[in-house]
């Protein structure tokens, strides 16, 4: 058994056949994750004393940040002790997975290629989550990842935007197959893709495609305590190929300041909002970013291409936050 310190202090135990984010959640101890399958970078920690074994190649670091003792805590165990450069996240109630069962109560169409599905569940499912999280929803054998759209209210309805995938499982189920009251097992909350409270004077959301999902639980959740916000400027960046492609825009109170701004990769001649892409036009708003929180959910090339540009541009390295969408459709 060995033993993991952090830079807050607090510690916790890790035997060699249990990963570090793991561990950590079996003694109680946050640590930031999503995918946790090794194909995102929200769990990347750097390892300041001691050595770890990974349990699959770590493909989405580069060889300096290997060479330089980074690694995910999704996917190492320990073979000694160790001292991380991260620190355990306080002040927020976690909720434990659990598979709930759940009702389809409608689905709409929302672009050609995206849906809204809202479930509802029995009166005693009790399920509880931050906003921001995701959940996995099961059909049958088929599991698939998907993050909740509305903010966090006890026993309420959960909605979802989903896309489809061609040739996809999940995807054939509820664009050709899914109807009204058929059954989906609901297994979560997951992941730590909520707001942080912070002195930071500006907040910004980066969303592509249906990674506008979680920024609009948590606008939500936003705009039910305006006054802690009054000091604060929120920026939401949303990014499409098309202008067809654009289905959701914030609802925010009028004493809250808030710019939205609609990015297009590929618009047309008639385009006359932003065009390229979210990261590059957060650039352009000419914000202190050594000031600013930033939440980024979509593609993972768009969350890692967006880390490397705000960093260097003197965003705080701990104040990126991401919820990468990795592909299985």
């Amino acid at each position: 058994m060995y033993e993991i310190s952090l830079k807050n202090n607090k510690k916790f135990s890790c035997d060699d056949q249990t990963t570090i984010l793991q561990a950590a959640k079996n003694n109680g101890v946050y640590l930031e994750h999503s995918c946790l399958s090794a194909r995102c970078r929200s769990c990347v920690v750097k390892v300041l004393q001691g050595k770890t074994v990974n349990m699959q190649d770590e493909l989405v670091l580069s060889e300096a940040e290997i060479r330089e003792n980074y690694t995910l805590s999704c996917n190492a165990k320990p073979v000694s002790d160790l001292v991380l450069d991260i620190e355990g996240l306080e002040g927020i109630t976690l909720y434990e997975k659990r598979i709930f069962p759940s009702k389809i109560d409608q689905i709409t169409k929302l672009t050609n290629d995206i849906i809204k599905l809202t479930l509802r569940f029995p009166p005693s499912a009790n399920f509880k989550f931050n906003s921001g999280q995701y959940v996995n929803l099961i059909k049958g054998n088929i599991k698939r990842s998907y993050s909740i759209a509305n903010r966090a209210v006890h026993n309420s309805k959960l909605s979802f935007f989903i896309k489809n995938y061609e040739n996809g499982e999940m995807s054939k189920f509820w664009f050709e197959d899914a109807k009204e009251n058929d059954l989906i097992r609901v297994e979560g909350p997951l992941g730590g893709f909520f707001y942080r409270e912070s002195e930071h004077k500006n907040i910004v959301f980066l969303a592509t495609g249906t990674g506008v999902a979680p920024v609009k639980a948590i606008i939500e959740e936003i705009n039910c305590s305006p006054e802690d916000f009054s000091t604060k400027t929120l920026f939401v960046i949303v990014g499409a190929r098309y202008e067809k492609d654009l289905f959701w825009e914030p609802e925010i109170r009028s004493n809250i300041r808030l710019k939205y701004v609609p990015v297009l990769s590929r618009p047309d001649e008639n385009w006359n909002g932003a065009k390229g892409y979210v990261q590059d036009v957060l650039l352009e708003q000419n914000i202190d970013l050594s000031k600013t929180q930033v939440y980024a959910c979509g593609s993972n090339d768009m969350i890692e291409s967006a880390r490397r540009l705000l960093i260097e541009k003197k965003l705080p390295e701990n104040q990126f936050y991401s919820d990468a969408f990795v592909c299985s459709n």
